[in-house]
């Protein structure tokens, strides 16, 4: 077995472990690769292992891997940029990273001109810091109302990056976009149906899951370092 495929049993196993404190289904969460840096032999290791959802946040390594194993589902989690929306609209499983109603509706003219609907993630800046990208929690409904006038995109849930440092300190902004997520849900915004909620990384997976993830972006703790 591979150390890849090592690292990935215990990312499982972690998971699974989170999902059942908060009583919830592990099969509910999607174990994002994040495959930042990582080289085609770690990428093939992780597809021998059985991970099929790999996440790129650079557009450039985004199009080579997906290129280079293209029956797996590839996200775009990085910061999306006007003028390269071209070249992930309609290739990309998911795009995590909208940021603004302007992003969004890049999107889905360039979705309709390569006869898509592109899926999306709402990138929400729950801790507020200047330093992260995102949308304001104030912000979300209004883009949210917008995005049921867009027919070549699809909003799915909300995304959100916690502040570093101890797990347990990212545990208020992980409730508080779930809290976001559950009541916009609920509010059933005509052709807006919310599912997923992207949020924790290698340091703060098992908090973000027990407070509802049902995808984590999970590089180092795979791949190593």
């Amino acid at each position: 077995m591979s150390a890849v495929a090592e690292r990935l049993r215990s990312v499982r196993r972690q998971v699974a472990d989170a999902a059942d404190i908060a009583g919830r289904d592990p099969a509910r969460v999607t174990i994002v690769a994040v495959a930042k840096t990582v080289g085609v032999v770690e990428v093939r290791n992780a597809v021998v292992a059985g991970c099929r959802d790999f996440g790129e946040n650079r557009v450039q390594e985004f199009l080579a891997k997906r290129a280079l194993f293209p029956d797996e589902r590839w996200h775009f989690i990085g910061s999306l940029q006007t003028n390269k929306v071209k070249d992930v609209a309609g290739r990309a499983t998911l795009i995590h990273s909208i940021d603004s109603l302007r992003l969004l509706e890049h999107v889905d003219r360039h979705a309709a001109e390569a006869g898509a609907v592109q899926q999306v993630l709402l990138q929400v800046n729950v801790s507020g810091e200047p330093t992260k990208h995102g949308l304001a929690p104030d912000e979300v409904e209004d883009v949210l109302l917008a995005s049921g006038d867009l027919d070549n995109v699809l909003v799915k849930g909300l995304m959100t990056m916690a502040p570093l440092g101890r797990p347990e300190e990212a545990r208020w902004v992980f409730r508080r976009l779930a809290d976001l997520f559950a009541g916009f849900r609920d509010m059933r915004f005509n052709g807006v149906d919310l599912t997923e909620l992207s949020m924790g990384m290698t340091n703060d997976f098992r908090v973000a899951v027990e407070e509802g993830a049902t995808i984590v972006r999970i590089g180092r703790a795979i791949f190593g370092r």
